[in-house]
């Protein structure tokens, strides 16, 4: 059977393990990941991983469905990350406000008032109602 992209970047994590437990040396991992990559049925990829021990299996509760073991485990990441990530845009539009901003100042020769504070402001106090007040519709704890 033809290996899938799928099939070789499996082999490439398991080869990678395998270097980081120390099964393997740089060399060796180096070597049998040029051949995963370039392999092109799945008996080229099995040949590069037979003397390399099988994967663990993940414990699943027995009352849990494997679906719901991994979407349970995105879930309790942390509760805080919806909202570290919206100040991660924050940062990322406070950057590009502010390089327009620098860039309108130099091309004018004078320094213009630092317009970004406004639409930064209200968006920082909107995110900061988030967090004192979260919508009770969405199911997200703040």
């Amino acid at each position: 059977m033809r290996a899938s992209d799928s099939d070789r970047d499996a082999c490439a994590e398991r080869l990678a393990t395998a270097l980081s437990e120390g099964r393997l040396d740089l060399a060796e991992y180096e070597r049998r990941l040029d051949e995963a990559m370039s392999a092109v049925v799945m008996g080229d990829l099995r040949g590069l991983t037979a003397d390399l021990p099988e994967p663990p299996v993940p414990a699943v509760p027995d009352d849990a469905e494997p679906a719901t073991v991994g979407a349970n485990r995105s879930t309790l990441v942390s509760p805080w990350k919806d909202w570290v990530d919206e100040w991660r845009w924050w940062l990322g539009g406070a950057v590009i406000m502010t390089g327009i901003w620098g860039v309108t100042s130099i091309m004018g020769g004078n320094l213009v008032p630092y317009w970004p504070l406004v639409p930064l402001g209200i968006w920082a106090a909107i995110l900061v109602a988030a967090a004192i007040w979260p919508d009770e519709g969405s199911g997200s704890r703040r």
